[in-house]
């Protein structure tokens, strides 16, 4: 009897002889080229608007005004920032004691400046004058007086200023490293208790360290809101950047343009600030799924051919 022959089995193929279809996001693509003209039609209708008068824009983008009220808003910033993380870590330790009356003396706090809009503690601290004409220390409840101040010329604009923006921030920025502090596990305390350690230190040396991780990105938005936040400031003559901007237009009257100038400024400080803001989330989210996280400029490049390494690619 002949013997039949089984036809040889095709051999399996390897993944690299598979081709990849990609999906076709054709609605994606079509809502992208809407967004994109949009966009072009915006900016092409306000270069060419005559009331935005560009030649102003230009001469005024880079006074010497304009650099003097920037560097008042980038030191308010600085300052107040400073002031508020400081002063925000303690009230924030203070929350989380036992003792009652440092518990109920940073929960008013937190109450009375994150309750009140800004604004008015702005207005509050720029006008104290008109409640207190003269500061004095002294014994209470007596006449005995051993120091006196001109309220007037202890609190100028820019002093004003600066406690208004950094007791409101440190209202908030409280919450913001209470909330890290119980992020991290009581095991982590207990630990370093049992090890001999004093509570200062363990927090200096062991919570906080950890803490940073879920401190770090909303204190870096707060940063941010600061920047512009201190142009508040404006209505107590601080001679900040929206200050010398308004002193400006009050006398020639170019609103539009002074203003575009205000933004076009504010915009660069942001984008600035930008920058050590996600180095820091990468730095402090190590080992998480956060650390991951790539940038929409990033996906939006990857996605281009020739202009970014894919994933594939820089692993090959």
């Amino acid at each position: 009897m002949p013997v039949t022959e089984r036809p040889a089995e095709a051999a399996p193929a390897r993944p690299d002889d598979l081709v990849a279809v990609p999906v076709r996001h054709w609605g994606q693509w079509t809502a992208a080229v809407v967004a994109v003209l949009g966009l072009v039609g915006l900016v092409g209708s306000l270069a060419k608007n005559p009331n935005l008068k560009w030649d102003v824009v230009g001469h005024y983008l880079f006074a010497d005004l304009i650099f003097d009220g920037l560097f008042t808003t980038l030191w308010l910033t600085a300052a107040a920032m400073a002031v508020g993380l400081g002063l925000g870590t303690l009230v924030a330790v203070m929350r989380l004691s036992t003792n009652p009356v440092l518990y109920g003396l940073s929960t008013g706090f937190v109450w009375l400046f994150r309750g009140t809009p800004l604004l008015v503690q702005i207005l509050f601290w720029g006008y104290a004058a008109a409640l207190y004409k003269h500061l004095m220390i002294g014994i209470p409840f007596t006449t005995v007086t051993f120091v006196e101040f001109d309220t007037n010329s202890l609190l100028p604009a820019s002093v004003a200023a600066l406690l208004a923006l950094g007791l409101n921030e440190a209202a908030y920025a409280s919450e913001i490293v209470r909330a890290g502090i119980q992020s991290v596990d009581p095991g982590q305390t207990e630990a370093a208790h049992s090890l001999g350690m004093k509570p200062a230190l363990t927090m200096r040396r062991i919570v906080l360290p950890q803490a940073m991780r879920v401190i770090i990105p909303p204190m870096g938005n707060e940063t941010i809101n600061m920047l512009k936040t201190t142009a508040y400031v404006s209505v107590i003559a601080a001679h900040d950047l929206m200050s010398n901007i308004q002193d400006v237009y009050n006398q020639n009257y170019q609103i539009i343009p002074l203003l575009v100038v205000a933004a076009l400024w504010y915009l660069a400080l942001v984008t600035v600030l930008s920058v050590p803001q996600a180095w820091l989330e990468r730095r402090y989210g190590r080992g998480t799924a956060r650390a991951g996280h790539v940038s929409p400029l990033r996906r939006m490049l990857t996605g281009l051919p020739g202009l970014l390494p894919t994933t594939r690619e820089r692993k090959g």
